[in-house]
């Protein structure tokens, strides 16, 4: 089974549990007519109409580069995590308002064992598929997955504060511990929504991935050869699961085309063996000037004029500034 259709029968198992949860939810609510049952029941509404779409920008960032996309479909995931944040955070704000009307105008809570036993087993299915969904979200890089399951973490947490609201009810009578859960549960909410609404404005804008770009320049100065002579303004852009990344690397002037070209290939196919995605680099030779001379590691110049001193060794701080290093 190929890496697509495994997160499009994964996001088909969320749409599917998120369907069947949501009927156990508001039949839950309809015994106890618990607010905080119904703030559950509603946010796991959403997880029905997130689970459609995370499932349907699977399949759109499955599909090929072409013409209108030449970096692919991969995108959509961001955008579905940002729909999904959106509907969440909508959520959030309705069961505050409900909840603090309902705190204010408390109303009795009925059937409470039901309500408990019907919610708890809700935790335990959004909990395990959650768990599934998040290892599998990381291990295909797929941010759309990664977001669907971290909801459904955020909904078990939501019946497990739920049934425990219920529970205070029904051994101290105080009918508020329901409308106070609720509350706390709609802040919960909202501040999560809006989390996932600033991941996927990072996603969609291209902010650095501090950790994927840690990872490219390190590969490159443990493989370092004496002929890169120095690599600035690195780059990477993450589409759904793939890479692009390019760069300057500096080299001798007096390479020929075709060995600047074979160097070239060597540091795209290290680069790409490093990751278990797409990768696609683009690297901009540069020629080496005097200035670099201090720095080249290249024992057998012909046309050096200043002698070595010391490495400068590549890290995220100066490789990726649009500026060739030199020693001062």
């Amino acid at each position: 089974m190929t890496p697509s259709q495994t997160k499009r029968r994964l996001g088909l198992l969320s749409l599917v549990v998120s369907v069947g949860l949501v009927a156990i939810k508001f039949y839950a609510y309809h015994l106890t007519r618990s607010q905080a049952v119904l703030t559950d029941a509603l946010e796991s509404i959403i997880n029905v109409f997130t689970s459609g779409f995370a499932l349907y920008s699977l399949h759109l960032a499955s599909l090929p580069k072409d013409e209108n996309h030449p970096y692919g479909h991969g995108k959509v995931e961001n955008l579905s995590l940002g729909f999904e944040g959106g509907l969440i955070f909508m959520a959030g704000a309705f069961i505050l308002f409900s909840a603090a009307r309902s705190f204010l105008h408390p109303h009795p809570v009925g059937q409470p064992d039901w309500g408990v036993a019907l919610l708890a087993s809700t935790a335990v299915v959004n909990l395990a598929v959650g768990v599934l969904l998040v290892r599998a979200g990381k291990r295909l890089k797929s941010v759309a997955l990664v977001g669907d399951g971290q909801h459904l973490y955020i909904d078990a947490l939501t019946s497990i504060v739920s049934s425990g609201a219920l529970v205070l009810v029904a051994a101290t009578g105080v009918v508020r511990f329901d409308s106070g859960a609720a509350l706390l549960l709609g802040g919960f909410i909202l501040v999560n929504g809006w989390r996932m609404l600033r991941r996927s404005v990072s996603g969609l804008m291209d902010e650095t991935d501090t950790a994927i770009v840690t990872e490219v320049i390190a590969e490159l100065q443990a493989q370092r050869r004496a002929p890169w002579i120095d690599v600035h303004n690195l780059r990477v852009q993450r589409y759904g699961a793939n890479l692009h990344i390019d760069c300057h690397m500096q080299m001798p002037y007096y390479f020929t085309l075709e060995e600047v070209h074979s160097q070239l290939f060597d540091i795209e196919e290290l680069i790409k063996e490093r990751f278990a995605v797409d990768v696609e680099m683009f690297v901009h030779a540069d020629p080496c000037t005097f200035a670099a001379c201090s720095l080249c590691l290249m024992a057998d110049c012909p046309v050096r004029v200043h002698p070595f001193r010391h490495e400068v060794v590549w890290n995220v701080h100066n490789a990726v500034k649009n500026e060739r290093h030199h020693l001062t």
